[in-house]
């Protein structure tokens, strides 16, 4: 005789592997009744769905940062979807919350490394987004991962904008940790973070900027149509200070600080290192902007809709 499958069955399997009710139901009853298999099964053929997702863009999804306590560590990581609507959702929210968690734990300083590693129920991360694939019913990857740990005197700082399409995690140096909670240096470092988010620097100074890369403005500028006619030494001469200019443009402590671009952030932080009573360097940065460099396909939030209920 087969086991009755009673309404708290599902709901405790449903509670374990976050399976829709439908699905719950027929593993249950696929397998007499046994929790355990149910689970399995479940776990199964959300595998086989990851595969055949596995082959769609993910372009969507959220920018999460997550940072420790005391904030000497944090980790910035960008976890990616199809739709936008499964990005909006719970589910995939609390799986964005929960793997930063996960790697603010980790010691990876990838994504490589974290989906390699091992949940607290020993299966990597990779399996383990990969159930969750069958569940959420989208290609799910976690893109992309970066830590950042003080070793000294100082503090991880973080900004997040426009819904978490948007990350910033910065390392910040100080003359020591007497500041940190001083509500100018906290004001300091998300004013920092923002300026990030919103205008973009490629580079730290200019010290960070590979020489094939001011090489390549370089001859962008000689080619100028304005400077064909000019003699070789004038043409030079004009294009040192374009390239002045334009370096300048693409690092963070040269840009016009994004609240008073009077002030260069480079200014701001002498400026505020002195109000500080100590020096305040920006050690190091990344900005993550959600999907960047993936070609995305085309969609309404209709359709989105649509796909996610035929799916």
């Amino acid at each position: 005789m087969s086991t009755q499958i009673t309404a708290s069955m599902v709901k405790e399997l449903r509670d374990k592997t976050g399976a829709g009710m439908m699905d719950a139901k027929k593993a249950l009853q696929e397998t007499d009744g046994d929790m355990e298999q149910a689970v399995q099964l479940l776990r199964q053929k959300g595998m086989a769905t990851a595969d055949k997702k596995s082959g769609r863009t993910a372009a969507e999804g959220l920018v999460i940062a997550k940072l420790s306590d005391n904030q000497k560590e944090g980790v910035l990581v960008e976890l990616n979807c199809e739709t936008d609507f499964v990005a909006r959702g719970e589910d995939f929210g609390a799986l964005a919350a929960e793997l930063s968690g996960y790697a603010l734990a980790s010691t990876a300083n990838d994504a490589d490394q974290f989906l390699k590693e091992q949940n607290p129920s020993g299966e990597t991360f990779a399996d383990y987004i990969k159930e969750k694939i069958g569940v959420i019913k989208e290609n799910i990857t976690l893109r992309r991962l970066t830590r950042y740990k003080v070793g000294g005197s100082g503090t991880v700082c973080s900004y997040i904008h426009m819904g978490s399409k948007i990350g910033v995690l910065m390392d910040l140096e100080t003359g020591d940790d007497s500041i940190l909670g001083n509500d100018t240096f906290l004001q300091l470092a998300k004013d920092l973070t923002m300026h990030v988010a919103s205008c973009a620097p490629e580079f730290l100074s200019r010290d960070d900027i590979p020489a094939d890369v001011v090489e390549a403005e370089k001859q962008v500028e000689m080619g100028r149509e304005d400077l064909q006619n000019k003699p070789v030494e004038i043409r030079e001469k004009i294009v040192v200070g374009r390239l002045d200019k334009i370096l300048g443009q693409r690092t963070l402590l040269e840009q016009p600080f994004v609240k008073d671009p009077s002030l260069k952030v480079i200014e701001l932080l002498e400026q505020q290192g002195k109000a500080l009573g100590q020096t305040v360097t920006v050690k190091r940065f990344v900005r993550y902007l959600l999907g960047e460099g993936i070609e995305k396909v085309q969609t309404n939030f209709a359709d989105e809709v649509m796909a996610q209920v035929n799916a």
